[in-house]
């Protein structure tokens, strides 16, 4: 539970209510009705996920940066136990076609701030999980390396993983080489399912939530197949701003083994099926 009075310390105004929010399974939020208007703080444990709040407000900071709209972080601190964020809450409306065309136009202006190696400088998370962000020359290296091993082999050390598929996995890897067409790195995301997408005020899509790097840019794009809730018309309009390489709809699948394993290893073997799916077709 937040403590009233540091919030109102950290943020030098009166909160006249506080109300629990839905939010996901890692932080506890919150949001404020204060003197300086509206506010969201999320907090979490800082000894079980060390940074992680810190790291949030780095990756929106870099998205901000990288010429789209997030919320504004208004603080982050540690408090006892507790590690803490405070955004600028985002008064939303629902999408129109207005949106969905901006939202292309923004991402595709992420998408072109580009970076010498893929990865990162830091390492930060996607859900609970640790994402390794260790500099790499190319786009399957790091693919492989940082974003696919990591969750077979702690897959594997779940019993959520077979010998079968890890043998399966080897044989993809070296076809990837093949399969994906070399890009240039790319800022990303990093989880862009429709639960971290906005619709601010005047239809201006807002980023929320990132798990950001430098990577193969149809990595973003395969998320906001994962689980629906994108309208088709910005997926045209992007391909028209910042055309896709032939054969990204068959590629959509190899990239999403990597939210397919997080979510494996966070939630359990409902995620299998997908994976299995796609080590099948090799």
């Amino acid at each position: 539970m937040i403590v009233k009075r540091i919030i109102e310390q950290r943020l030098s105004t009166t909160i006249f209510s506080i109300s629990r929010l839905s939010g996901g399974d890692i932080n506890s939020v919150y949001f404020l009705k204060t003197a300086k208007g509206n506010f969201v703080v999320k907090l979490n444990d800082k000894e079980r996920y060390p940074n992680m709040l810190k790291k949030e407000a780095k990756g929106l900071e870099l998205l901000r940066k990288g010429g789209i709209s997030t919320p504004t972080v208004v603080d982050q601190f540690d408090e006892g136990d507790s590690q803490l964020i405070i955004l600028d809450h985002i008064e939303s409306e629902t999408p129109t076609k207005k949106f969905w065309l901006r939202f292309a136009d923004d991402l595709s202006k992420l998408h072109q701030n580009g970076n010498p190696y893929f990865g990162l400088d830091h390492h930060n998370y996607i859900g609970s999980l640790h994402q390794d962000n260790d500099a790499k020359p190319s786009w399957e290296k790091f693919f492989v390396e940082k974003r696919l091993v990591p969750l077979i082999k702690m897959g594997f050390d779940k019993a959520l993983l077979a010998k079968g598929h890890l043998a399966k996995f080897e044989d993809l890897f070296k076809m990837l080489t093949d399969l994906i067409p070399a890009e240039k790195p790319s800022l990303l995301h990093g989880d862009l399912w429709s639960g971290n997408l906005l619709c601010g005020q005047g239809q201006v899509p807002v980023f929320i939530d990132p798990a950001v790097y430098y990577g193969h840019r149809e990595v973003d794009i395969a998320m906001t197949k994962m689980f629906g809730g994108f309208d088709p018309v910005f997926l045209s309009h992007y391909h028209e701003i910042y055309p896709l390489e032939k054969g990204w709809e068959k590629r959509i699948e190899i990239h999403n083994l990597y939210p397919n394993l997080v979510h494996l290893n966070l939630f359990g073997k409902s995620y299998l099926s997908g994976i299995e799916s796609v080590l099948n077709k090799i």
